[in-house]
């Protein structure tokens, strides 16, 4: 059992609007994306794709403008030119455009109305794409199974979230999977990642921080932090296996790209509405309205990349 206390009762996840469900196309599985994957082994770099045409950028261009406002990033994507190729290559397929994300878990053992917003709010992101282009966007939520056992919390309490969360998104046409699944079946690339001599002091910082609020694991905080990192150079490499030809979102900043997928498309996306980026996993059950941006800087923890 996991030293940390669940707190919060039970809440019933409505669905979105109606409307809203209808803009965002579902896929319930968390199947690697595109052909060239298969049979391929994990040092097998992944096949070039076709060259977009004219078309396809310009519409990809008028799709990028709908969601890429202020009304949902938090500051400017990673690679707004790798965003652009992203979308072109779905619109040139007719497919909707894909997005991945992490969700992680805190203290509480079920979702409530902070996650209802949150997924609302990713619902509405949709709903712009689907206003543009017909085959709309189509969201996968990564359950960070990993993140939240290496926290210290129960299996028991870790499911019991999840498939809260799983209800909730699925009634919005979001996919999900559990990230432990992904990095299990990428065999070899799951096993090992070094520590990354290009890791800022400045990310450990923040993530000893974080560690030292957060985690509830064995051995010491700073333990708790490296063995985090580690996790996420794995991670990361799995992820972009897996979903090659998507947009990662995230609602960290920027100061921790060194943790998220380095060959996918970044947006840094705020979580509840604009100016809010706190994940609504770490909010209690019971809480005042919260802060915005312009009254709180979000601080980085892990489970929340």
């Amino acid at each position: 059992m996991s030293g940390v206390a669940c707190g919060g009762s039970a809440a019933a996840l409505s669905p979105a609007p109606e409307r809203q469900r209808a803009a965002t196309n579902t896929i319930f599985n968390c199947k690697p994306s595109g052909d060239d994957r298969a049979g391929r082994s994990p040092a097998e770099p992944i096949k070039p794709s076709r060259v977009p045409s004219g078309d396809a950028l310009a519409s990809a261009g008028k799709i990028l403008r709908a969601f890429n406002t202020w009304a949902f990033k938090r500051e400017q994507p990673s690679d707004a030119e790798l965003m652009l190729r992203t979308i072109a290559e779905a619109v040139a397929a007719a497919e909707p455009v894909p997005f991945v994300l992490y969700w992680g878990k805190g203290p509480r053992c079920d979702a409530g109305a902070h996650e209802v917003q949150c997924l609302d709010f990713l619902g509405a992101l949709a709903a712009r794409i689907a206003a543009v282009y017909a085959p709309g966007a189509a969201l996968t939520l990564i359950l960070t199974d990993t993140h939240a056992e290496h926290n210290g919390h129960s299996r028991e309490h870790i499911r019991q979230y999840f498939d809260d969360v799983k209800m909730a998104a699925e009634r919005r046409g979001f996919a999900t999977c559990w990230l432990g699944h992904l990095v299990k079946a990428a065999g070899m690339l799951g096993t090992a990642a070094p520590l990354d001599a290009a890791v800022s002091q400045d990310m450990l910082g923040r993530l000893m921080a974080s560690a030292q609020k957060w985690y509830q694991g064995p051995g010491t905080t700073e333990e708790g932090a490296l063995t985090y990192l580690r996790m996420n150079l794995i991670e990361q490499r799995v992820v972009e296996r897996a979903f090659p030809r998507s947009i990662f979102v995230t609602f960290n900043g920027s100061e921790l790209r060194g943790l998220f997928p380095r060959h996918m498309p970044i947006f840094y996306m705020y979580s509840l509405r604009r100016g809010v980026a706190v994940k609504p996993w770490f909010l209690p059950a019971q809480s005042t309205r919260p802060e915005s941006e312009d009254d709180r800087a979000p601080t980085p923890h892990p489970d929340a990349a």
